[in-house]
């Protein structure tokens, strides 16, 4: 009867809160996987151009040294490698993240909404940074860069990571049931994707037989419309940006209710079956 009750936070403050703990967490996320930070990012900015070099070496030794858009050859990689490695980082990122019977859980301010998006937005810091530096490395030592517009191909790259951090919390509801068949699926979606994504080939350069092999994967649209934006000769005809983004919001939908449905039932005890 003389309990004080606890007034509820406003819900300005609530937001402000939710925000520090992604923060928090997305921090946790990026210092997760070394030791030391800055070793940590450049790691990821070393791996980044080990994938770009390799595939331009793919290029070369497939006798296409010459980029088919009028244009920087390495830039024309870059596009797809780029958004190739945003895309799946993501995708693996979110499939990753802490699940309902994670310890981290067990605090009460820590909920799978923060687990998800921290692990998304630590994934596009990595790739953002990578991408920042070999780009000013690139345009420093060796040419001048030009983007015929940069807000249109840096909008692509987001869609990319929005793109594939969706399809990935599919796979992060489904985790518990089945961890590991969920996580090789993963792993054959994202290595599918080194072909899958079309970024060896130029969507209006293919027939329409093959194209229709790749019109499926909302990655290989934003690759083609990033390079329409890139390029001041080349325009994205046979892809469209309603696509990813229809793809993305759907997977969400289904992701949300399928994540909402394991967590009203999963269980610590299923993790000591395994």
């Amino acid at each position: 009867m003389f309990r004080a009750e606890a007034k509820r936070p406003s819900r300005i403050r609530s937001a402000f809160e939710l925000c520090e703990l992604i923060y928090h967490a997305t921090i946790r996320n990026l210092r997760k996987s070394h030791g030391n930070a800055v070793k940590g990012l450049v790691m990821s900015v070393v791996q980044a151009a080990l994938t770009l070099v390799i595939f331009i070496v793919i290029f070369w030794v497939m006798g296409l040294r010459h980029s088919p858009i009028r244009g920087d050859f390495v830039i024309y990689v870059m596009s797809g490698v780029f958004m190739f490695l945003t895309h799946t980082k993501a995708l693996g990122a979110v499939a990753g993240a802490d699940g309902p019977t994670s310890p981290m859980m067990m605090h009460r301010p820590m909920n799978p909404v923060i687990a998800v998006v921290s692990a998304a937005l630590a994934a596009l810091y990595q790739q953002v940074l990578a991408m920042a530096v070999i780009l000013l490395i690139y345009h420093t030592l060796w040419t001048p860069i030009t983007i015929y517009q940069p807000a249109g191909a840096l909008a692509m790259l987001l869609l990319s990571w929005f793109s594939g951090a969706a399809i990935g919390l599919i796979f992060y509801a489904a985790k518990p049931w089945q961890p590991d068949v969920v996580s090789i699926l993963s792993t054959i979606y994202q290595r599918a994707n080194m072909i899958a994504s079309g970024k060896m080939f130029v969507a209006s350069m293919l027939p329409a037989s093959r194209r229709s092999l790749f019109d499926w994967n909302p990655l290989f649209h934003t690759i083609d419309q990033a390079r329409g934006y890139m390029f001041l000769n080349y325009n994205a005809r046979y892809t469209s940006l309603d696509y990813p983004i229809k793809v993305a919001l759907v997977c969400i939908l289904i992701g949300l209710m399928a994540e909402f449905y394991t967590r009203k039932h999963v269980s610590a005890s299923w993790q000591k079956r395994q």
